[in-house]
């Protein structure tokens, strides 16, 4: 069994990558974490009134952001028949959020959206930086994946840190 995606686009959101490139790169990364077992993804694309309702109620911050994700199961986890796949999550994304982003930090929609999928998916896979070691750990972990996804070009260190920068504001 393959991992399975669903790919929710609100009405009048528009996306840069297309459901193939989306399963692409998530299957990337779950191979390269290590995940044998198959794995459902959702990843929901939104406006950014939606993105800042859910920021609110499920990370205490009233501001549209870029992503969020929102954990369900983990691969390993012991309840989880041997044949059983996993339902790892939602990646929530606010396409128009991500377009500003783009333009600010002087990369392609798309290169904003694989990074923001690396990032929300290795959250579904339990990291995280809530604190620094976490934050320098995740980071390594970022950069080496977007090392293995095709972009175009425009992820360099500069816009990688403004990121992060972000991240912890």
């Amino acid at each position: 069994m393959e991992n399975e995606y669903d790919i929710v686009c609100e009405d009048g959101v528009s996306f840069p990558l297309d459901d193939a490139e989306v399963a692409a790169v998530c299957d990337r990364v779950l191979a390269e974490e290590g995940v044998s077992r198959p794995c459902l993804v959702s990843v929901s694309l939104v406006g950014e009134e939606r993105i800042r309702e859910l920021n609110a109620e499920w990370r205490d911050v009233d501001r549209a952001t870029d992503v969020i994700s929102l954990e369900c199961e983990r691969p390993d986890d012991p309840a989880l028949a041997p044949d059983e796949p996993c339902e790892l999550g939602d990646i929530v994304l606010a396409p128009s959020y991500i377009a500003r982003q783009a333009a600010a930090f002087g990369t392609t929609e798309a290169d904003e959206c694989r990074l923001l999928l690396v990032h929300g998916l290795l959250h579904l896979l339990g990291h995280d930086h809530l604190d620094e070691a976490e934050a320098v750990a995740m980071e390594a972990r970022e950069d080496e994946l977007l090392a293995l996804v095709p972009t175009d070009g425009t992820l360099d260190r500069v816009v990688i840190t403004r990121h992060r920068e972000e991240a912890h504001a």
